[in-house]
């Protein structure tokens, strides 16, 4: 006969510390936790911005920041957003994932499962110490190592005496850093902090010029803004401009545009760009998900490059630049992967759009092909053309130019007139590849300047062959 348990026995199903602590920061890269707690800075904006809408739409993070110190013997990140509510704080905050699904749920946030701040302090080092203060409520929390090391208890002691801070905001100390981090946080070895920062201006371009400040080691990171090329007679007569979406997608928000950020490069730029001596940074697509850049400048299939009748990205498309803005008060709707740093390729609301930024992306691989040669008409047609905001590009057109597109998908395109040049006496290009050393003998005997560009030592030998086979 079965032996039967009695009912008032258990078996212990508690999760060990160093399974959460490992398993959770095994799959994360340091600059990605780091940046997770950047979010969380920026979450407490919105949380605030809610309460309090700001007086200026336009910059809803005027007077926030961040700001965030390493080197090799601790890290902290200290901002000024609010806070952490207290009860917040002993119910939520310091769990091991929410169960609060609809706690943000009017707020545009990238966090969902609750997990970004614990794992990057268990990433970066063993001793933590989280101070923070809301309307005036303050509490600390430390995390010692041997709380880590014991799995005899999973609670934490919280401090909520004599807590003054300055403003309501949150700092995070962390120190007895894992001996991996603590080698990467020596910059002057490693480079890790002006990595961090490019990163961030990245990343955060977006907000940043939304007046969000981050400071890294004392030094404020710049925004990189990109312009899309637009020609005010496009609309009416053709020209350069930006190809245009705006639509609603299972309650994601999505604002597309897709065009030239710069001129067609010329030949010499092209070779450069193949030698990998002359990388164009801006080209290809930059997703952004609730403020938050997901997936900057990509040039693979994942944005559209390669498949679908969209050539593979190459050198003579490093002037095309693209921007999406997925935007949710559900943040699992948005097509952003756990890590805050990738897109989900599975998404339908994704492969929707994707299929846009395809559309949009072939428009302009096939202007650029067609306006390979650098003629004085591609020159004057350029010329006409000025750097407009990426995102206010769609304020340059009129309600009456834009199209309705099919119900299944909705929303409104801006396909734009894109100049075709002219065939009367149409140009082919003519090129070849030879030795730098006998391109600079030849360039100083047409020339007697050796320093004279490929391009320019090619052009001379065709004027020269050209003239005696005329006369």
């Amino acid at each position: 006969m079965t032996e039967q348990v009695a009912q008032n026995e258990t078996v212990n199903a508690y999760p060990a510390k160093r399974f959460f602590v490992e398993m959770l920061t095994r799959d994360i890269e340091l600059q990605d936790a780091i940046l997770d707690m950047l979010d969380n800075c920026v979450d407490g904006a919105l949380r605030q911005n809610a309460l309090n809408p700001p007086t200026n739409p336009a910059r809803p993070y005027e007077n926030r920041q961040a700001s965030i110190t390493f080197n090799k013997n601790e890290f902290s990140i200290t901002d000024n957003c609010g806070g952490i509510p207290l009860n917040l704080a002993k119910d939520y905050a310091f769990r091991m994932g929410r169960q609060d699904q609809e706690r943000d749920a009017n707020i545009p946030t990238v966090g969902m499962y609750g997990i970004g701040m614990k794992r990057a302090i268990f990433k970066i080092g063993r001793y933590s110490k989280v101070t923070s203060q809301h309307e005036g409520n303050g509490f600390e929390v430390e995390i010692f190592p041997e709380w880590l090391e014991s799995d005899a208890d999973w609670k934490l002691p919280i401090k909520t005496e004599n807590i003054n801070l300055h403003e309501n905001g949150t700092t995070i100390l962390i120190s007895s850093l894992n001996e991996q981090i603590s080698h990467q946080f020596c910059s002057e070895v490693t480079g890790f902090e002006d990595t961090f920062i490019k990163a961030i201006t990245a990343h955060y371009s977006y907000i940043i010029e939304k007046g969000f400040k981050v400071i890294v080691n004392g030094v404020e990171v710049p925004p990189k803004t990109v312009g899309l090329l637009f020609d005010p007679d496009s609309v009416k007569n053709g020209g350069i401009a930006p190809y245009l979406y705006q639509g609603e997608i299972d309650g994601v928000t999505v604002n597309l545009a897709v065009g030239m950020y710069r001129d067609i490069p010329t030949e010499d730029e092209s070779d450069l760009e193949i030698q990998g001596r002359n990388t164009k940074e801006n080209a290809g697509w930059t997703v952004i998900c609730n403020d938050r850049v997901v997936v900057y400048c990509d040039k693979t299939r994942l944005t559209g490059w390669g498949e679908a009748g969209v050539p593979n990205y190459h050198s003579q498309f490093i002037a095309i630049s693209g921007i999406v803005v997925f935007k949710s008060n559900d943040a699992k709707k948005l097509p952003v992967t756990t890590t805050k740093r990738g897109i989900d390729g599975n998404s339908e609301t994704y492969l929707i759009v994707k299929d846009i930024m395809r559309d949009g992306l072939k428009h302009f691989t096939s202007f650029t092909n067609k306006w390979k040669a650098n003629t004085p008409e591609r020159q004057q047609i350029q010329s006409k053309s000025k750097p407009v905001e990426i995102l206010k590009a769609s304020m340059e057109i009129p309600d009456a130019a834009w199209t309705q597109v099919k119900k299944e998908i909705g929303g409104r395109k801006f396909i734009p007139n894109l100049p075709m040049p002219r065939t009367e006496n149409p140009n082919s290009q003519v090129r070849f590849y030879k030795p730098v050393k006998e391109i600079k003998i030849v360039a100083e005997y047409l020339f007697d300047d050796s320093t004279k560009s490929a391009s320019d030592v090619g052009n001379g030998c065709f004027e020269y062959v050209l003239k005696r086979a005329i006369s």
